[in-house]
């Protein structure tokens, strides 16, 4: 049958005798109805309120018809449910779960949406260091860095005898002609290289940089001001920071060894190194011809570089011959032999990091932190910002709703598409808003368990469910 379609009316093929058609005239319709489990978790860990508080607006308030939170809400909020783009919002402004969200159901003036469309969110985006004429809200990077620590300090109920700080540097490749970019030989592309320290699943710090620095620089500067940060909360903690070779650089190592912080770095491999570990790999590639299968051996030894280091330091050496070829593989730890065997430091101390790169995959892939199209590195900088908080805001749904669920250790992507992308009819009376959601959502009785756990912890922190 041919299919037949009018202004208002569009018509598919039938199904047992009867006529399919389809029309957008279902009235307040929304597919964003899981995102109330959003709503819950910001008042449960006071996210967007505080971080709203990192900007300064100068605009005179009695003009005004979207405030700071209202806009800071709804670019955290987009990006969660997958809205990358500020293009987005001049549809999302009408969303009646996003209203809900920013607790305002209607405007306050007869030519304005209740939310905020491209252009004044992109004038947020844009915001200077200081209110200017143009413009009239400005954001602290002091207190924005200093919120991600507070974050994840208060997501513990009591301090950790030990804690890892992961970090990392990754590529952000960039298609314009955006301030500080440059073509990073490695990655072959032209890109920033943002900085990330993670804790576990918990982001500290995004820092956004130019390609044309070393993969450690500027590291020594955001972990003494992590450090301090934690340290003032958790006097006793143990800090151990982890990384691959880029960061086995003196100043760090130095900085560590000083202020009572151990680390695990990755070390690049050379011929001196090689050369202590010769017999190993020969032992290793006899083992292994005779059994057919990679064979290793761990030992340990003090090294010290002839040029960029200031003293001798613990090095482990994995010789490992695997796939018919040698590979060896070097760490540089502060912790001394009496705390852990070469063995068990490689493989189950230091290998944990690459659990990091699933962590950036998520922000990069699952929430476009790497979406820095913006002409200017500061304005980049605040949209890194934005896809980190949402990553927070994500991170702490799983963790308070999702604990004890399959989605305990699910992907941010993943628990967009099961439990935020949901579609709902909104019915708005005097009295309430009822939000109808899809009756077949095969995870309702999940999300309706993560609802009452959400509401829990937001009414334990004071906040009205």
């Amino acid at each position: 049958m041919p299919t037949e379609c009018s202004a208002d009316l569009f018509g598919f093929a039938a199904v047992e005798g009867r006529e399919v058609v389809a029309g957008f005239d279902g009235g307040a319709i929304t597919s964003n109805a899981g995102a109330l489990l959003l709503g819950s978790t910001d008042r449960a860990i006071g996210l967007l309120a505080r971080f709203a508080t990192c900007f300064e607006d100068v605009r005179r308030q009695d003009l005004i018809e979207h405030e700071v939170v209202t806009l800071v809400g709804q670019r955290v909020f987009g990006i969660a449910l997958g809205y990358e783009d500020l293009n987005d919002h001049d549809r999302l402004r009408y969303d009646p779960i996003f209203a809900v969200l920013a607790s305002k159901l209607a405007a306050r003036r007869e030519d304005c949406a209740p939310l905020a469309g491209k252009s004044t969110l992109n004038r947020l985006e844009l915001s200077r260091l200081q209110p200017t004429r143009y413009h009239k809200i400005s954001h602290n990077p002091i207190a924005i860095k200093r919120l991600f620590v507070d974050l994840f300090l208060e997501a513990h109920e009591r301090a950790p005898d030990t804690i890892v700080l992961d970090l990392d540097a990754t590529d952000d490749p960039v298609h314009g002609d955006q301030e500080g970019r440059f073509f990073h030989g490695y990655y072959d592309c032209y890109c920033y290289l943002p900085l990330y320290v993670f804790c576990g699943r918990h982001l500290l710090a995004a820092k956004l940089r130019r390609a044309n620095v070393d993969a450690a620089a500027g590291a020594v500067e955001e972990v003494m001001r992590i450090v301090a940060q934690i340290r003032r909360r958790w006097p006793k903690v143990r800090i151990l920071l982890r990384a691959d070779s880029g960061f086995a650089r003196d100043d760090l190592m130095t900085w560590c060894e000083a202020n009572g912080v151990d680390f695990l770095f990755g070390l690049q491999q050379n011929e001196r190194l090689n050369a202590e570990i010769t017999c190993d790999l020969h032992r290793a590639e006899a083992k292994s011809r005779r059994t057919g299968k990679p064979a290793r051996y761990f030992r340990e030894f003090k090294y010290r570089t002839r040029r960029s280091w200031s003293c001798e330091r613990r090095v482990i050496a994995k010789a490992e011959f695997t796939a018919g070829e040698a590979n060896p593989r070097f760490v540089v730890t502060s912790l001394k032999r009496s705390e852990s065997r070469p063995k068990y430091l490689y493989e189950k101390v230091y290998c944990a990091r690459g659990d990091m790169e699933n962590r950036i995959k998520e922000c990069q892939l699952d929430l476009y932190a790497d979406r820095t199209s913006t002409g200017t590195m500061r304005a980049n900088q605040l949209r890194l910002w934005f896809a980190s908080m949402a990553y927070v805001l994500l991170c702490a749904l799983r963790r308070i709703a999702l604990q004890n669920t399959p989605f305990a250790k699910a992907s941010c992507g993943t628990i967009r598409l099961k439990l935020l992308k949901i579609g709902a009819l909104v019915r708005t009376s005097v009295r309430r808003i009822k939000i109808a959601m899809a009756s077949s959502c095969p995870e309702a009785q999940l999300w309706g368990q993560a609802a009452v756990s959400l509401n829990a912890a937001a009414s334990a922190r004071g906040s009205p469910a």
